[in-house]
């Protein structure tokens, strides 16, 4: 694998835990090749509850700061960056209409303050959610819109991250995160494998780098979700669609020199 020294990554997520879920092996992998990591998160997750008791005084979006920051240094994060909005929750719901839900905000202004971190960063890659916001949520559509106008502002090469349902399908039926998320919004999820141009995968490090990382969000995640047996048949993969500024083309980018997994790599 060649060296991204000199690479810097910009991976745009819209909850504290979307980070690890969908790109754990892609930011670990990346920081251990020599890239620096920026991590941007829109809201704080503050519909998210908690499956475990809060510490006195302590509030939602409280514990999911801490857990993201442990979670961003086990992934090798070099710069986490929290723009503030509040998680607008499943579609249909209550929590759209409140004032600072990143679904309500004004795209080509949440497009421009993440662009400007592109530029202070001087990031070349932007990582960011599909157009359908991988399984329809407000907030991963939010993302997708801010990250595409922030590719388009900078000229910085975009990856959409995604998940391959089909493969899913296949090696863990009912078994990844998404499948509970996409239930509960009553939506769909993820794109077809001949859609997705790169797959990144991991060896057992870096796969247990994942796994830490994701139970590193403990108020979210429960350790029997994400058991040890299945885990690489259920994350051993992160997807991506080609994204801004590549023409549609696979080869060349960052995410490539890591090694393109994907089954049909070699037919583009």
């Amino acid at each position: 694998m060649h060296t991204l020294s000199g690479q810097t990554v910009l991976a745009l997520h819209a909850h504290p835990d979307d980070e690890s879920i969908f790109t754990g092996l892609t930011l670990r992998r990346l920081a251990d090749a020599g890239a620096r990591v920026v991590l941007v998160m829109a809201t704080g997750g503050d519909l998210g509850g908690s499956r475990l008791p809060l510490e006195p005084g302590e509030t939602v979006p409280d514990r999911r700061r801490r857990e993201l920051a442990d979670a961003a240094a086990l992934l090798g994060v070099h710069r986490l960056v929290l723009l503030g909005h509040r998680d607008s929750g499943l579609p249909g719901g209550e929590g759209l209409r409140h004032p600072q839900a990143l679904a309500g905000a004004d795209p080509v202004a949440l497009g421009r303050a993440v662009a400007e971190i592109v530029d202070a960063e001087g990031a070349g890659t932007v990582l960011h959610d599909d157009d359908a916001g991988i399984y329809g949520h407000p907030d991963h559509r939010a993302a997708h819109a801010a990250g595409a106008i922030a590719c388009s502002l900078t000229g910085a090469h975009g990856y959409r991250m995604t998940v391959d349902r089909e493969h899913l399908a296949l090696a863990a039926r009912d078994r990844h995160l998404v499948h509970g998320a996409a239930h509960a919004a009553g939506v769909g999820y993820g794109r077809v494998t001949a859609e997705i141009a790169v797959a990144v995968g991991g060896g057992p490090t870096e796969l247990a780098v994942k796994r830490a990382a994701m139970l590193a969000h403990a108020s979210q995640i429960a350790p029997d979700s994400v058991d040890e047996e299945s885990f690489a048949a259920t994350y051993g993969y992160e997807w991506f669609l080609p994204g801004e500024n590549t023409g549609g083309r696979v080869g060349g980018g960052v995410l490539e020199a890591l090694g393109n997994a994907h089954l049909l790599a070699g037919t583009r």
